[in-house]
């Protein structure tokens, strides 16, 4: 018996495919499952985490339903691995906060915040709210930089603490990887496999949504979401040390470095969350958690605002309209950066962990 009544399907599942196999090249799971005779509950998370839910598996069974044996991978994975995003999440007792309300509570932290950013700025100089600022350190007119600065870094270093808690129990669980330690290949084919979304594949053909014919478009959206966070990352990044170390002030001309990356990463941060969003209210509900929706569909709406609200920041910076934007688009921001470790944004995390875990194995075997 299992910790949950999923991995105990989860384990009944891993058991018939083991002795069919009939799916082992479509992605890295059936690989790794392959590798056991039986399965623990971290075994059955590793694999749940692995999974990229790309459906093929289960369009290519022989055993799927309305067979008798009533075989359903993607969506028991996608069950597993959303528990054990509650089962590893740091603190405990935030575990579950974000399964079914992840919508609700981020929208609530987003209009908190930007409702406290705005009291700020009336209660220090109501004039500025909705007065046109332009050059250096416009910004920070609404709330001083300092301020700004300790708020948001308090918010994003309880965020690194809370996710690198959850990961070191996540791996601790799954137990260390046959063969021994990580070594420098193993890390280095992980980073590729996830920054190629290699197993988001199906086996070659793309990935299974609302029908039988595999497409690429999931992987695409998927593409821009990362890569627009990310730019955005480094955006933030590169003002940051133009701020400390050259003591330039935000905001900067169109041309320049921060706005640059922020433009580009902006544009993939609206484009790719609104084509997961379509694409999973298209997907075939049997492929889908549909409990976790409120988790899925948060995650997506933050990343979505913060994007939206930084474009129509960039846009309209130079007019009345600055001051109640800034304070929106910093509010998507913190409470991104406080769902962060209980919301969907954990599954990449664990996913690259679970893509270490298998890179390792894979070169031992080999």
């Amino acid at each position: 018996m299992h910790g949950t009544r999923i991995l105990d399907e989860a384990d009944r599942l891993m058991t018939v495919c083991n002795s069919c196999r009939y799916c082992e090249g479509l992605c890295a799971v059936f690989p790794a499952m392959e590798m056991r005779r039986a399965f623990s509950d971290g075994d059955l998370n590793y694999l749940a985490n692995l999974c990229h839910a790309c459906g093929a598996c289960y369009v290519d069974c022989q055993f799927s339903p309305p067979h008798e044996f009533n075989v359903n991978v993607p969506k028991t994975l996608a069950v597993a691995r959303a528990e054990s995003y509650a089962a590893y999440a740091w603190p405990r007792m935030l575990s579950g906060a974000f399964a079914r309300n992840g919508l609700l509570i981020s929208i609530i932290a987003a209009l908190s915040m930007a409702a406290f950013i705005l009291g700020f700025a009336v209660l220090n100089d109501r004039s500025v709210l909705f007065g046109v600022n332009t050059g250096p350190g416009a910004f920070y007119k609404l709330m001083p930089h300092n301020a700004m600065a300790a708020l948001f870094s308090a918010a994003l270093l309880y965020a690194i603490l809370a996710l690198a808690m959850s990961v070191r129990a996540f791996w601790r669980d799954i137990g260390a990887p046959i063969g021994g330690r990580v070594d420098g290949g193993s890390m280095f084919q992980a980073i590729r496999d996830a920054g190629e979304l290699r197993y988001l594949h199906g086996g070659g053909v793309g990935c299974y949504n609302e029908d039988d014919r595999p497409t690429d478009r999931r992987k695409l959206y998927h593409h821009l979401t990362f890569y627009g966070f990310l730019l955005c990352f480094v955006a933030t990044s590169v003002a940051t040390l133009y701020h400390y170390l050259w003591g330039r002030q935000a905001p900067y001309p169109w041309w320049d470095l921060p706005v640059v990356l922020g433009t580009l990463g902006g544009i993939g941060l609206i484009i790719g969350p609104i084509g997961l969003f379509m694409a999973r209210m298209r997907r075939d509900p049997a492929l889908l958690d549909e409990s976790r929706y409120g988790m899925d569909v948060g995650f997506i709406a933050m990343l979505f605002l913060t994007g939206f609200t930084g474009m129509l920041l960039l846009l309209l910076r130079e007019t009345g309209a600055m001051g109640p934007l800034l304070a929106l688009h910093l509010g998507a921001v913190f409470a991104l950066f406080i769902t962060m470790p209980y919301g969907k944004f954990v599954h990449g995390i664990y996913r690259f962990a679970a893509l270490v875990r298998y890179a390792q194995e894979r070169r031992t075997a080999a």
